[in-house]
């Protein structure tokens, strides 16, 4: 029988999550919405309560760290089941979207390039990288979701890496003290040469050349990166900078398996959200939802809620696997995928759909239903659109290949 009850440890730090996203985020939620760039300084008591908490052990959520499984051996038997950092990162991503999105992609130090620093780090990297705030530079102007097109080269002068190349929608890009960039080491090895590498936000030859404005998130910094002879140390490449044609892109592409299921979290924050605020709407309205009626004897506003709630759930279960799977070493990439894709598309359904069922108030400012519709929008858009997971889902399910399935 599966278990689907979290851990006595997760709870607790679930529970913490959501306090602050109740506490900080939401009371704040409108002011940088409205207030777009301007730097949220109530999260800078967020960064110092993280970072004392991984010190102290009491939990892993800290820096590139949090998504680390503490157990580096696979997990072949049921009874060794490891609930690690990317199950708890998972979870303190979940309940602070709840509270705002774009707030929680603003907390220094759980940056997404934290992410790829777990995914791929070796042990010394992630000593000196474990507690940095590292935002992640993947797309450029010449491409949007085919990460094999990267055209910023990364050339290797004496004990230096020199990177050149524009990145663009750079997530916290102009506030992390690092930023996890993808680059070619060899561009006639097509993407195989494609690596990953830290470079320091005080980097020579790194400049912001400046910020975007968009329709959601607004709380979190959205820039375009500049990198022009930028030089950076020979060990901030991360992993093995050998270039492994028959492996290919799997060893960068790794460190989408923990960075997708942490978005599918963000989306169900922001779903869980929004059924919420318009399961209280509607039962003002007098509009019961019952679990014993068949929706189709129900009114067609209960009928409605139940069948999102139910993508609701199956979201959260997927993205819950997801994670599960990577703190036991299981390849997951299908699973990431999937979670990401349920997870957007769910997300921006039910906000947009709940601003409906609301009506006049929901598409006022007077709630915070019609700021989640926007925000939820760019969960079904980055770490791989909707797309784009169909498109992998397809080739793990068939056994097909990228040339074989585009």
């Amino acid at each position: 029988m599966i278990n689907l009850e979290l851990p006595k440890k997760l709870r607790a730090s679930a529970n913490q999550a959501h306090q602050v996203a109740a506490q900080i985020f939401r009371p704040i939620s409108r002011k940088y919405d409205l207030g777009e760039h301007e730097y949220p300084v109530e999260l800078d008591t967020m960064a110092a309560m993280v970072d004392g908490l991984s010190d102290s052990g009491t939990q892993k959520i800290s820096g590139a760290s949090g998504g680390r499984s503490d157990d580096e051996k696979p997990s072949t038997d049921v009874l060794l089941n490891a609930n690690g950092g990317n199950m708890s990162a998972l979870l303190n991503a979940l309940e602070t979207s709840w509270g705002d999105v774009g707030l929680m992609l603003s907390i220094p130090y759980q940056g997404l390039g934290n992410a790829a620093i777990a995914a791929v780090a070796t042990d010394e990297q992630l000593a000196r990288f474990g507690k940095v705030w590292a935002s992640m530079a993947i797309t450029e102007p010449s491409f949007g979701s085919d990460s094999a097109a990267v055209t910023t080269t990364a050339v290797l002068d004496g004990d230096e890496w020199v990177l050149n190349g524009e990145k663009i929608f750079v997530t916290a890009g102009q506030r992390s003290t690092h930023i996890v960039v993808w680059a070619s080491v060899d561009r006639s090895l097509g993407r195989a040469a494609i690596k990953s590498f830290v470079v320091p936000r005080d980097a020579p030859g790194l400049s912001v050349a400046r910020l975007e404005h968009k329709l959601g998130i607004k709380a979190s910094d959205t820039a375009v990166l500049l990198l022009q002879d930028c030089r950076i140390p020979k060990d901030n490449i991360l992993g093995s900078p050998e270039v492994n044609v028959e492996k290919g892109f799997a060893g960068v592409m790794q460190t989408f398996d923990n960075t997708r299921p942490m978005v599918a979290a963000m989306a169900i924050g922001v779903t869980r959200a929004a059924l919420e605020e318009l399961r209280a709407i509607l039962t003002d309205a007098g509009i019961e939802i019952s679990y014993d009626t068949p929706p189709n004897n129900q009114h067609a506003a209960a009928a409605e809620f139940l069948r999102m709630e139910a993508d609701y759930e199956s979201a959260y279960l997927l993205a819950l696997r997801a994670a599960w799977m990577a703190d036991n070493k299981k390849p997951n990439s299908l699973e990431a995928s999937m979670s990401k894709a349920k997870a957007g598309r769910t997300g921006t359904d039910v906000t947009l759909k709940s601003v409906e069922l609301a009506g006049a108030v929901g598409y006022s400012q007077r709630l915070l239903l019609e700021k989640w519709g926007r925000d939820s929008k760019i969960l079904d858009i980055f770490e791989g659109t909707q797309q784009i997971q169909q498109l992998i889902v397809a080739r793990r399910v068939l056994g097909k290949t990228s040339a074989e399935l585009k």
